[in-house]
């Protein structure tokens, strides 16, 4: 299973950024996909999930309303697009996968298995 993320950068607050995470090696369309993110001295935090069969999606309540989480299944792309950003969503952003999302717990990271290895997201 690989994880790549890309798009991250500088952005100013009000800006808009979206970032991709292109997965492979195993059967994207049946799976959970998640985005984190861990700023300095902080623990890392969900921000979006959803289901690739088209399950659900589920949201931190810091970016309801601002981010949102398509994706192309032909690609086995998820996209985190995010709008309005604030200086205070500034951070590493990961994407991940586990086999299933759960409601209660799509956001905590000790259950997913692969990881991408992040891009970088600063707000200034």
């Amino acid at each position: 299973v690989q994880l790549v993320e890309s798009g991250g950068g500088l952005v100013q607050p009000g800006g808009s950024l979206r970032l991709s995470c292109s997965a492979s090696g195993y059967t994207y369309s049946t799976n959970c996909m998640g985005w984190f993110r861990q700023a300095p001295g902080k623990e890392r935090e969900g921000v979006a999930g959803m289901s690739t069969s088209g399950g659900g999606t589920y949201y931190a309540d810091s970016v309801k309303g601002r981010f949102n989480i398509p994706q192309d299944n032909a690609k086995n792309t998820v996209y985190l697009q995010m709008n309005n950003l604030k200086p205070e969503d500034t951070a590493m952003y990961y994407c991940a996968q586990r086999p299933t999302c759960r409601l209660y717990n799509w956001d905590d990271p000790s259950y997913y298995n692969y990881w991408g290895q992040g891009t970088q997201v600063t707000v200034s």
